[in-house]
């Protein structure tokens, strides 16, 4: 998978960054335990699904900040 621009998740809606978020996590977990067994072949995916949740977070939040100021 390759790296998502910021650009391309703060366009998307508030249920698809959720729905990511959760894909994400399982995701995440999922290498967390493939780490744990010494099973994990691409180690840098588990930073890159970590930073991706937090852009997803980031682009959530600034949507809910622009709701509130209106």
């Amino acid at each position: 998978m390759t790296k998502t621009k910021f650009k391309t998740i703060k366009d998307k809606s508030l249920a698809e960054l959720k729905a990511n978020e959760v894909e994400l996590k399982k995701e995440a977990m999922n290498l967390r335990f493939q780490a744990a067994q010494g099973a994990l072949k691409n180690t840098a995916r588990r930073k890159q699904i970590r930073r991706e949740i937090a852009q997803i977070k980031t682009a959530v939040n600034q949507q809910a900040a622009a709701k509130k100021g209106k």
